[in-house]
């Protein structure tokens, strides 16, 4: 992973709100939830809720899929499991000199 990507996911992760909400697809798991039962568990107007939306997908951070008249958002796991990787792929192995 680029650094340039890396910092666009921790950007679009690095908002109170936007980090609950990717929380919360975390707990929903691989089924994910739809905009009407995020909007039940997280007490958020549609409009914002809208737009918090808009840039995690735009980040790749959630995935959504149609189901339906449903759009169904779920974590991209596996796109934040390789920033993880990227952030500390070079834990502990010291500073050139």
């Amino acid at each position: 992973m680029e650094q340039k990507h890396a910092a666009t996911i921790l950007h679009a992760l690095g908002h109170e709100a936007r980090l609950g909400l990717f929380r919360l697809l975390v707990q929903a798991g691989e089924d994910g939830l739809n905009i009407g039962q995020m909007r039940q568990q997280i007490n958020m107007p549609a409009s914002t809720l809208a737009h918090h939306i808009a840039t995690l997908v735009k980040a790749n951070v959630i995935i959504q899929h149609q189901q339906g008249r449903e759009t169904i958002n779920i974590a991209n796991f596996t796109l934040v499991e390789l920033m993880a990787d990227y952030l500390f792929n070079d834990c502990c192995k010291g500073i050139a000199s």
